[in-house]
């Protein structure tokens, strides 16, 4: 029986069903995250110029106003959605927004109106969306948005606007606007993903192919995925981003581990991915570009960074910041440094805040992944499990992606650090990200209160309910 009809014919106590204790904690968590990024924009202004900002109460009260509006919108959308995730967006958000303000004033403004348009995105995208099946029902055409947006950038990049620096053709350019497509097709692609993995599990799990007396997997179910997929990595390609690539094949291998559970997947998802990686290496010229730098970031002649730009000054910046950091809006060498407030925006926080203020932020992700496993974990249904996880994929590698580049772990991709860098198509996307992150979490935990309230199952023992 859905949800909406146990409500509906079962008496559910007022202190199972009501909102209050989690939404009190996420209140208190907001204004705790307010108030920690005011204290480190006047520690940054003190630290500047020695003054105290004079407009700093009227900057208290926007973030409080928008954390209030988000928050109210949850009391009355998703009233037993996770507490802790839209707290540590706002977090995140803060602490970049401080960044960005020191070293780029007129990008601050920009990415405060940016930040006011993701909230009103935020409850759109919760208003619009109350039932997660119905997208399931439209997964075809999400399919279809989702690669129009994702073509978009090889047709009217070359019309309309030049390559970034890095030579990737991601943005689209209408007038004085600009974004990338890319961002929002992440997460419609991420929905088809779930939801044929959802439909077809059984079938990618369970063999079924006889070859002699032994049963295989059988492989026919695999083709429209892999299609759609192949696809997908072959435009982004000729556009040259390997960031986006990457997180594209690691959300696809992922979903179809946890959707069969067999690991071959992962051994087949590793072996494809050291081909490609071969292969793009070597007759891809920005992917060749991204490793030689990584490999020899001091000496490649077609390195952009060489002389000491970008990456070389991040690692000195970074090496500088030591432990508790240079202070903030102390350090001066930043500010040669490319892309500073984008690409770079960790070296940032790593320089002025030291290891300390770096360890906050990789937290706040391992917290918000922790978050989303656990709103996986508890989703009523194979296709909402299947696409909290895809989301929370999404986040957690996209922060991994560049933070490991910025630190030479692996070839810089050049990916925004989801809420803390500046760019107005990531933070809207990732907005409503979490509002459908935060919708999966509220129909799972109005599913197990009525559960437990109507006696269909004890605590922890519900039945997962077929994927529709």
């Amino acid at each position: 029986m859905p949800v909406t009809q146990l409500q509906r014919h079962t008496r559910i106590p007022r202190y199972v069903m009501g909102p209050k204790p989690k939404r009190r904690t996420e209140l208190g968590l907001l204004i705790f995250a307010s108030l920690l990024t005011v204290a480190l924009y006047v520690i940054a202004e003190l630290g500047f110029d020695s003054k105290i900002p004079p407009h700093v109460g009227p900057f208290l009260g926007i973030l409080l106003g928008l954390s209030l509006i988000a928050h109210m919108a949850n009391r009355w959308l998703i009233p037993q959605a996770n507490a802790v995730i839209l707290p540590l967006a706002a977090l995140l958000n803060g602490i970049g927004y401080v960044i960005i303000v020191r070293w780029n004033p007129p990008y601050a403004k920009a990415q405060a109106g940016w930040v006011a348009i993701g909230v009103g995105l935020y409850i759109v995208t919760l208003l619009a969306v109350r039932y997660t099946r119905d997208l399931e029902r439209y997964r075809y055409l999400l399919l279809l948005v989702g690669g129009i947006l994702l073509v978009a950038p090889l047709f009217f990049t070359p019309l309309h606007g030049e390559a970034g620096t890095t030579g990737a053709r991601l943005w689209v350019h209408y007038g004085h606007l600009e974004f990338q497509p890319v961002e929002i097709s992440k997460i419609l692609l991420c929905i088809y993903f779930a939801s044929y993995f959802a439909a077809n599990k059984e079938m990618l799990a369970i063999p079924t192919a006889r070859v002699g007396n032994r049963l295989f997997l059988d492989p026919r179910p695999l083709i429209p995925i892999i299609v759609a997929w192949g696809a997908a990595m072959a435009v982004i390609g000729l556009e040259d981003d390997i960031g986006f690539a990457a997180l594209l094949f690691t959300l696809f291998i992922g979903l179809l581990w946890i959707a069969t559970g067999r690991v071959g997947y992962l051994v087949l998802g590793f072996l494809l991915f050291a081909a490609g990686a071969y292969i793009a290496a070597r007759y891809f010229g920005q992917v060749h570009m991204r490793v030689n730098e990584w490999l020899d970031p001091w000496q490649t002649p077609t390195n952009v960074n060489a002389g000491g730009s970008q990456l070389s000054q991040g690692w000195f910046g970074m090496g500088s910041g030591g432990l508790g950091g240079t202070g903030l809006g102390r350090d001066i060498k930043l500010g040669t440094v490319p892309e500073l407030t984008s690409d770079m925006i960790f070296a940032a926080i790593a320089t002025e805040m030291g290891m300390i203020g770096a360890a906050v932020v990789v937290f706040a992700y391992i917290l918000m992944v922790g978050a989303g496993l656990r709103v996986a974990q508890a989703a009523r249904t194979d296709f909402s499990r299947l696409m909290a996880t895809g989301l929370t994929i999404i986040i957690g590698f996209q922060a991994f992606f560049i933070m490991a580049g910025v630190l030479r772990l692996l070839p810089f991709t050049g990916i925004t650090l989801p809420f803390v860098a500046y760019g107005g198509s990531s933070l809207l996307a990732n907005y409503v990200l979490i509002a459908l992150l935060l919708r999966i979490s509220d129909e799972g935990a109005q599913s197990i209160a009525a559960e437990r309230a109507s006696g269909i199952s004890q605590p922890g023992e519900g039945p997962m309910l077929p994927a529709r």
